[in-house]
């Protein structure tokens, strides 16, 4: 039996045990005719993501037989969880919506383009001011010349709304100028450093996520390159690669040790010492797969070789979804279910 399907962005229940942790990671097998790019806009990931969970995995042909890492577990950002929170180093928004009345309160968190060096998104706090459908754009020329200069293509002064518009068919303003969420006509390079400040989401999660989307609502850009938080019982912590242009920021051992003070206090008095090698390696080497600290906690190597692999036996998107538009349903099953162990 064929199942039409189009990925979803993570919809969470907010923890209400104190915990900040959401999600699981997962490990897939897929199809040999599925790429990464294929995996991480199936599961709402960022290319970040999918390569870093995945080293010495190969983007366009992972194998035959090969065991993917899918990164779906998340730390969530410092509060107040109100309306929209990005981390630029996370590469990942998490929008808090109003708790509908009798039921739990929740987070949607979908993978985001971040900014190329030199134009960086501001930080701080603001609000969304408006919301376009089919939105045109008309080209700064800033971002003319550096084309003009890098790729020696001239770009046109105005892009009218349709699948080949950068802006996307959504776009919703930010009280910065020039400043926007939106969708992008480059899905593939969800979770790289390609915009001139916006933040670009897959067509399907600007699908989502617009018409949820009031005017007014609280939007907050933060640069944490480290998170910390609770679960289970136990600390955990990511880290990412921090974007070195903008000023003041701590360096990653000063905000992890700021972040794990009190925590490694409290392990050392309820006898639960934190694994202080883990905690440097994560510093060094940056994994946006959350690792629990406790010294007892199996290493993150030796947990995802015990979790069971799944068959992924979806249809590849294929170059056509490379571009503005919401993708085709695709099938799970067939022929190419049959490749899958």
């Amino acid at each position: 039996m064929l199942v039409s399907t189009i990925a979803v962005a993570a919809t969470f229940a907010l923890p209400k045990d104190g915990s900040t942790l959401v999600g699981e990671v997962k490990v897939v097998v897929p199809t040999p005719d599925n790429t990464l790019l294929d995996l991480m806009r199936h599961f709402d990931l960022g290319y970040d993501e999918i390569t870093s969970a995945n080293p010495g995995v190969p983007v366009w042909t992972p194998g035959a037989n090969t065991r993917v890492v899918i990164p779906t577990r998340f730390i969530l950002p410092p509060k107040p969880w109100q309306g929209i929170v990005v981390n630029i180093p996370q590469r990942r928004m998490f929008y808090f919506p109003p708790p509908k009345k009798g039921q739990p309160a929740q987070v949607i968190t979908y993978p985001i383009s971040i900014a190329r060096e030199g134009w960086s998104t501001p930080l701080g706090t603001s609000k969304v001011t408006a919301k376009y459908r089919d939105p045109g754009w008309f080209v700064p020329k800033s971002i003319r010349d550096e084309h003009r200069e890098e790729e020696g293509v001239e770009l046109p002064e105005y892009f009218p709304p349709g699948p080949d518009n950068p802006m996307g068919m959504l776009a919703m303003k930010t009280g910065w100028p020039g400043i926007f969420l939106h969708a992008t006509n480059r899905p593939w390079g969800i979770g790289m450093r390609t915009s001139h400040g916006c933040m670009h989401l897959y067509a399907e999660d600007a699908a989502e996520l617009f018409p949820q989307l009031k005017i007014g609502t609280p939007f907050r850009v933060i640069n944490q390159s480290v998170l910390v938080g609770d679960a289970g019982g136990q600390v955990w912590m990511a880290s990412y690669d921090g974007v070195g242009e903008y000023p003041d920021q701590a360096a990653p051992e000063t905000l992890a040790a700021s972040l794990l003070d009190q925590r490694i206090l409290e392990a050392v008095l309820a006898d639960q010492p934190l694994d202080q090698d883990r905690i440097r390696r994560l510093l060094a080497e940056p994994s946006a797969i959350p690792q629990a600290l406790n010294a007892d906690s199996p290493a993150l190597a030796d947990a995802l070789a015990a979790l069971p692999a799944e068959p992924y036996a979806f249809a590849p998107y294929g170059i056509d979804a490379n571009d503005a538009s919401l993708p085709e349903p695709r099938q799970r099953g067939g022929a190419a279910a049959s490749t899958a162990p």
